[in-house]
């Protein structure tokens, strides 16, 4: 058994002819395990009595015939062997098993089939312990970052308000214009409703302690933690997008690297 990440359970068997009767019964099993991402199984049964073989010997006399005509007329000398004849398609068939054979080897196909799974489980839960922890550690870097944001947001209005005080002081001066206090002051306050990131902060941090909630849940949450992750990304961009602010741009663009090394992992979550 193997599994690769998918968006949905989708389950790829390969079995041998005759077997594929018990495709529903390793589906079932499977199911019970795995909710999500691309399952193969691949089903060999090896047998060891020679009864369940025979020879097809009009296929093999049609062969022989062939490659003599093919030898004499290519003048060789050394005669065709056996062993080349039988490894040619439809020479040595395995007799067709039946509904009733399938479902007489079942119970030794499902207690293989169990065990891989479990094996195949405790690998799973090994990686999920590993990614968990990135996922937390990458979380706690997108924490921080916020933090900083944060801290910085209140500046941006000040900062705009003394760019904005110097460039009108020398262009009034220039032109020798006088300017209202207050119609600076109402333009600070525009420029500050336009900048506000305070309700994207929180929302971002609400996603951050839902994504850390959702960690801990027993059931498969892998879908969930997606969305999170869609909604973590979107906010960031807000806002990177009002902040208007080369600092806070500088955090922003690491909290998108850490969300995005989330998302690609997010795929592998179950």
């Amino acid at each position: 058994m193997r599994t690769i990440n998918s968006r949905y359970f989708k389950l790829v068997i390969r079995c041998g002819e005759g077997y594929s009767t018990l495709e529903p019964q390793v589906e079932s099993l499977v199911r019970q395990t795995i909710k999500r991402g691309t399952v193969q199984v691949s089903l060999r049964i090896e047998r060891a009595c020679a009864s369940d073989f025979r020879f097809n010997a009009a296929v093999l006399s049609g062969y022989r015939q062939q490659l003599e005509e093919l030898r004499k007329g290519w003048k060789l000398t050394e005669p065709v062997g056996v062993e080349a004849l039988l490894a040619l398609p439809g020479v040595v068939n395995q007799n067709a098993a039946s509904e009733l054979d399938a479902a007489v080897d079942w119970p030794m196909i499902s207690d293989t089939l169990k065990a891989a799974i479990s094996g195949m489980t405790a690998m799973r839960v090994e990686e999920g312990r590993a990614m968990a922890a990135d996922l937390a550690a990458n979380c706690q870097l997108v924490s921080r970052e916020l933090d900083l944001i944060e801290a910085r947001a209140p500046l941006v209005a000040d900062s705009y308000r003394t760019r904005l005080a110097e460039r009108l002081t020398k262009t009034l001066a220039e032109y020798q214009i006088t300017l209202e206090p207050g119609d600076l002051i109402r333009e600070i306050s525009i420029y500050a409703e336009r900048s506000d990131i305070s309700e994207e902060i929180v929302r971002l941090r609400s996603h951050l302690e839902q994504f850390a909630a959702t960690l801990e849940l027993p059931e498969s949450s892998g879908r969930k933690l997606e969305f999170l992750t869609q909604e973590m990304f979107r906010e960031t961009n807000t806002i990177g997008s009002k902040a208007n602010d080369v600092q806070i741009a500088r955090h922003v663009i690491e909290i998108k690297a850490a969300i995005e090394r989330i998302r690609e992992m997010i795929q592998n979550v179950e």
